[in-house]
């Protein structure tokens, strides 16, 4: 599985008081965190071509390079190892298919790979391809930074990982494996036959060296489809994310993104032998309170602006009309659906009061959700005399030219949330440091406040082995977030995919991805 700061600026764009003695992980939800077509392989017929819209066909399918995107992993899912899958509440499973089994021990990482596992050249997956993986990203990825040396085992089966301290989130690396000759070699169920970044189009057929259960499709093709609701109603497509026709509807801007988003999902709901599956996605919205600068720069007043905030109110006014349940998030750190959520929103210590504040607000211009948001939040404040006046800025120069500038109070975007929180998410909330013109260097950490201690918190859950003491730890660290009045968490975004009626194994993923050997037609 990809590292969640790989696709942070693309996830960016395309969203645009307790005590610290945490208890035992609470379970998970009973009701599944995804929502698919369901279907065992002996109902799904042999053959056929599915087609899929995707945003942007990639030129390359590295999802390591700075470029990729959330459709770059999903093909990629199709045709490269993942030593470790994610279920339903983003925890890591071992894949039977590429892994026997991996034991850690101190510092040392033993994995057992499946003997059969080829690449379609026929070369077996070895510790040469972890080699390569190693030497290309430790220089960018803490993760690989972590490892002191890597070396072949009993036999080309057997791969040891030793990293120079121990290194709780080890399972987060190799997910996906590129090969060590280099792409566009596979190891999956499907093998790529053409990648057309320009024609729009990424076919996958059967790999003929798979040694597992066989894809049922004869063909898996990836269409860049801009028009998905016409592609769909035309029979164009079989599979198709919504949630950017629906929040982002085509030519919309804050003053009718609205009415727009309303067309198209009653459009969506109309689409005849098309079922909508709906899901919390594996991301969050946030309203993040400026502590760098301005009038938000004490932390008692960002608290107290911050309790002004009734989130349950803002994620019925952002979800409720998507038809999904207005759940509320109270953790900076894990999502409702991930084992060891608690919702730590106690910790602000913080009572709403009357103050009398003009704040600006930043958020993504044409987002249907982003605008009903803004407008829950400027309606929530106003009795507490506070005035906010929404600022809509552009999704292509949102980051770049607004958001990292400084230049307002509360900003309203989105995050990519992760199964490993204390590696991938201690950047967002990282105290900033001096650099050499002795200006902070805020790194992602847009609001600007942090502290040692955060940043200590973060450092030992990175190095905790034991489940349930990481958990304690990034408890506290969450903590800790909520009392400066650092961000809000809101909600999490909405996963919306149509799925047309036959295709089985395809919907809301969550923050897992499809097994594509099993996708396919019903008999």
């Amino acid at each position: 599985m990809k590292s969640i700061r790989v696709l942070a600026a693309a996830a960016l764009l395309s969203a645009l008081a307790g005590c610290d003695s945490a208890p035992a992980p609470v379970p998970p939800p009973s009701q599944s965190a995804s929502d698919l077509t369901p279907a065992t392989r002996t109902v799904v017929r042999q053959g056929g071509t599915l087609r899929w819209a995707v945003d942007q066909v990639p030129a390359s399918l590295d999802v390591y390079q700075s470029d990729a995107t959330a459709d770059t992993a999903l093909i990629a899912h199709a045709l490269l190892p993942s030593l470790y899958r994610l279920d339903d509440h983003a925890r890591p499973v071992p894949d039977p298919d590429y892994l026997v089994n991996a034991e850690q021990a101190d510092r040392t990482v033993t994995y057992r790979l499946n003997p059969k596992a080829v690449w379609s050249d026929g070369t077996p997956v070895t510790a040469a391809d972890f080699t390569a993986q190693w030497t290309a990203l430790r220089a960018d990825h803490p993760g690989y930074r972590a490892i002191e040396s890597i070396a072949q085992g009993v036999d080309q089966h057997q791969v040891k990982v030793v990293f120079r301290q121990p290194y709780a989130e080890w399972k987060s690396l190799f997910s996906p494996l590129n090969p060590a000759a280099g792409l566009p070699l596979s190891a999956g169920p499907l093998l790529l036959q053409s990648l057309d970044a320009k024609g729009g189009k990424a076919a996958l057929v059967r790999n003929p060296r798979w040694w597992g259960d066989a894809a049922k499709v004869d063909e898996l093709d990836f269409l860049a489809t801009p028009d998905r609701l016409d592609a769909l109603s035309q029979g164009r497509i079989d599979v198709a994310a919504l949630e950017g026709a629906v929040d982002h509807p085509p030519a919309a801007k804050s003053a009718d993104a609205l009415d727009s988003a309303t067309q198209a999902l009653r459009r969506a709901r109309a689409l005849p032998g098309i079922t909508l599956h709906r899901a919390a996605a594996p991301a969050f919205t946030q309203l993040t309170l400026n502590g760098g600068r301005g009038q938000l720069a004490e932390p008692a007043l960002r608290r107290a602006v911050a309790a002004c905030v009734d989130r349950g109110k803002i994620a019925e006014a952002a979800l409720g009309p998507l038809g999904l349940p207005a759940a509320p998030l109270g953790n900076h750190l894990l999502m409702t659906d991930q084992l060891g959520y608690r919702d730590n929103s106690a910790s602000l210590a913080a009572t709403a009061k009357s103050m009398h504040l003009e704040l600006s607000l930043l958020y993504p211009d044409g987002s249907a959700t982003a605008r009903r948001t803004a407008d829950a939040l400027v309606a929530q404040l106003a009795p507490y005399g506070i005035t906010v006046h929404p600022q809509a800025a552009a999704p292509d120069s949102f980051v770049r030219d607004h958001l990292a500038t400084g230049d307002w109070d509360l900003a309203l975007f989105s995050w990519p949330a992760t199964a490993f929180p204390a590696t991938d998410e201690q950047p967002l909330y990282a105290k900033p440091r001096p650099g050499a013109d002795g200006k902070a260097v805020i790194g992602l950490n847009y609001g600007g406040a942090g502290t040692d201690e955060i940043d200590q918190l973060f450092a030992k859950a990175e190095a905790e082995s034991d489940a349930v003491r990481q958990t304690a730890l990034l408890q506290q660290a969450d903590q800790r977030i909520w009392q400066l009045g650092h961000s809000v968490p809101l909600y999490q975004r909405p996963e919306l995919v149509a799925v047309r009626t036959g295709v089985a194994g395809a919907g809301a993923y969550g923050f897992g991805w499809p097994r594509y050997q099993d996708l396919g037609f019903l008999r």
